[in-house]
């Protein structure tokens, strides 16, 4: 398939997970790619054949800095984003504070600045979470900043459909990346809390980071030529169903 042959796609958090994912995929189809994360090495890792922009997505001043030198884009994953789990009186306001940056500043920067790069008819996807769209314990923060996200797909479709630009946010449901496993050792039970966390959804199971990158590749293509301002659930059917 070549989908996205002469097609200019920017990614942010393609140093790993759904996002490291999403690159190789996005390649494969015929893609040039501006792969943006924190670490240099990760991105060189991902595809060392890909532009690579080292760049923390909630620094105002350097995605100010990066707009500048950015080329015209056909589509933006904006993708980057942190869990810090805890309760609205168990997380504290620098944790909040950083939750808020690193997963809805972060994209809100990065429209901000870079919606004048995009040509008209672009297409761009950011990732929000299903525990967005429904409360969860132990994870307010995030909930919170991914809720907004999901706001902010909506209000993005709406102010960019004059030139054709659509936006939409996929909800992800726990995936069984580098971040979900990390959070599994974590605890004293890592195989007790895979099957537990797999038990959320009528499946039984996480999802895998190709599952969620094909959706947005889905919607980063013109076959979603009619699909924007939506928040799309891949969660397994949790969201649907409890």
């Amino acid at each position: 398939m070549t989908r996205f042959a002469g097609k200019r796609i920017l990614i942010t958090g393609a140093g790993s997970g759904i996002g490291r994912e999403a690159a190789r995929r996005l390649a494969a189809e015929g893609a040039e790619l501006v792969l943006v994360g924190r670490r240099l090495d990760y991105l060189k890792d991902t595809l060392p054949e890909a532009r690579h922009v080292a760049l923390d997505h909630a620094d105002e001043r350097a995605v100010a800095g990066f707009s500048n030198l950015c080329p015209e884009l056909d589509g933006m994953f904006l993708n980057a984003g942190h869990l810090i789990p805890g309760s609205v009186q168990g997380t504290s306001v620098e944790a909040f504070d950083e939750v808020m940056a690193l997963n809805l500043r972060g994209p809100w920067l990065m429209a901000h600045y870079l919606g004048d790069r995009l040509r008209d008819g672009a297409s761009v996807v950011l990732t929000g979470s299903n525990i967005g769209l429904r409360a969860i314990p132990e994870s307010a923060a995030y909930s919170v900043a991914k809720a907004g996200v999901h706001m902010l797909a909506k209000v993005l479709a709406l102010e960019w459909a004059p030139r054709r630009i659509r936006c939409n946010a996929i909800a992800p449901g726990p995936v069984h990346t580098a971040m979900v496993e990390a959070r599994l050792r974590s605890g004293g039970d890592p195989e007790g809390d895979l099957a537990r966390l797999g038990a959320v959804n009528p499946l039984k199971r996480l999802g895998t980071e190709a599952e969620v990158a094909a959706l947005a590749l889905h919607l980063l293509s013109d076959e979603a030529g009619w699909t924007t301002g939506a928040v799309i659930p891949v969660d397994g059917g949790a969201e649907a169903v409890y």
